[in-house]
């Protein structure tokens, strides 16, 4: 009996045993980790709509709208444009004696007439080859056939009777001859002063190129400076910029220019010109006209019709003729076609500087039979001067 005890006693400490090692193994393991946890979501502000307040109104005391401040309208503010300043009023050079100042720049393109002819002069025997190579130069420098001759005629007559010749007896003997053909006793003012009335009416004619816009814009530049008031006529409306052109001269001495659409009809312009001229009480009105080819017959026609158009407020006081002088015979051409349609009562040689063939002086006064009453001498604006014969011979044959 006691043997089953101790048996059954050892069965159960050997299984309290086991059991122990069982749940000492299972304390040893690691737990697995526990599930996250859902977090916690707060859910965003609702948005006001329209309607609703920000915030938990306050308790303020209401205004009515006639106890509202309300915002005027805005000031206009209105900006004025800067201001333009209008061009200075030049005061141009003195006319008179204008001419011998620019001597200096006349005689160095054109004493090699001069100078060539008292070259040949001085030569101790002027046989007859050497009065051929007098009449070469004097050709070349476009003095022209008739005039040339009697040039030639004159100095070979007077050589022969003086015999021995210093330099300054030729000079002085050549001087004479060239002034005998330029001609002392023409009247070369620019009539501008008529008797009965004013103003006084000039229309520039002349071949486009010439200079004959800037030549009016100089020549009004001329009779300021001589203390007359001026309206400027822009009856050249085919060339662009013609008008313009004038304008510009004629804002730069004060003088008011009439102008009228491109393309538009010269002789309304050059009619428009004379009126305000005379309602204005200037003393010279000066037209500039259209010098497209001159062999053009339009053109020409239209010249005639400026001349008739003006000629209802009063006769023309002068047409001057613009001519290049560095053209020679070719600006003896335009001058016969021109002095067909209009009566040309003068002269215009433009470029006189840049050339020495001074002798179209000579030619073209010999062709028309008018004189050459004014000269330009370069690019200036006060380059234009009146023509002076004894300036200009002067210039011609040098010191």
């Amino acid at each position: 009996m006691e043997t089953v005890i101790l048996a059954v006693v050892i069965a159960v400490v050997v299984l309290v045993a086991l059991g122990g090692l069982v749940v000492g193994s299972r304390r040893r393991k690691p737990l697995p980790p526990p599930p996250p946890k859902t977090p916690d979501i707060t859910a965003p502000p609702a948005e006001p709509h329209v309607g609703d307040e920000a915030e938990t109104p306050r308790d303020e005391p209401r205004r009515t709208i006639e106890e509202v401040d309300l915002p005027g309208p805005a000031p206009v503010v209105v900006e004025e444009p800067p201001a333009v300043e209008a061009p200075g009023i030049e005061i141009p050079e003195p006319t008179a004696g204008r001419l011998v100042r620019l001597r200096a720049r006349l005689s160095r393109s054109q004493n090699a007439l001069g100078k060539g002819l008292l070259t040949l002069l001085s030569r101790e025997h002027l046989d007859d080859e050497t009065w051929e190579e007098i009449e070469d130069t004097l050709l070349t420098a476009d003095v022209g056939v008739q005039p040339t001759q009697e040039l030639v005629e004159g100095l070979r007559e007077r050589v022969k009777v003086l015999g021995t010749r210093t330099p300054e007896e030729l000079r002085g003997l050549l001087r004479e001859e060239l002034l005998k053909l330029v001609g002392t006793d023409v009247d070369r003012t620019v009539r501008t002063e008529p008797e009965d009335r004013k103003p006084g009416i000039v229309m520039v004619v002349g071949v486009n190129g010439t200079g004959k816009t800037t030549t009016t814009g100089k020549l009004a530049r001329v009779l300021v400076a001589d203390g007359r008031t001026v309206v400027l006529g822009a009856a050249d409306t085919f060339r662009a910029a013609a008008a313009d052109q004038l304008q510009t001269w004629g804002e730069r001495v004060g003088a008011h220019t009439v102008r009228g659409p491109e393309a538009g009809d010269p002789a309304s312009v050059a009619f428009d010109a004379v009126k305000e001229g005379k309602e204005m009480g200037v003393d010279v009105v000066l037209i500039d006209t259209a010098g497209r080819l001159h062999t053009k017959t339009g053109l020409m026609d239209e010249l005639g019709k400026v001349k008739r158009v003006v000629e209802k407020h009063a006769p023309l006081d002068e047409v001057l003729l613009v001519l290049d002088a560095t053209t020679g015979q070719n600006g003896l051409v335009q001058a016969r076609v021109f002095a067909e349609v209009v009566d040309i009562t003068g002269i215009v040689l433009t470029k006189l500087d840049g050339t020495a063939k001074g002798g179209i002086v000579v030619a073209v006064q010999r062709e028309l039979g008018v004189p050459v009453k004014l000269v330009g001498l370069g690019e200036g604006a006060d380059d234009l001067a009146p023509f002076e014969p004894e300036a200009f011979v002067d210039a011609l044959i040098g010191d």
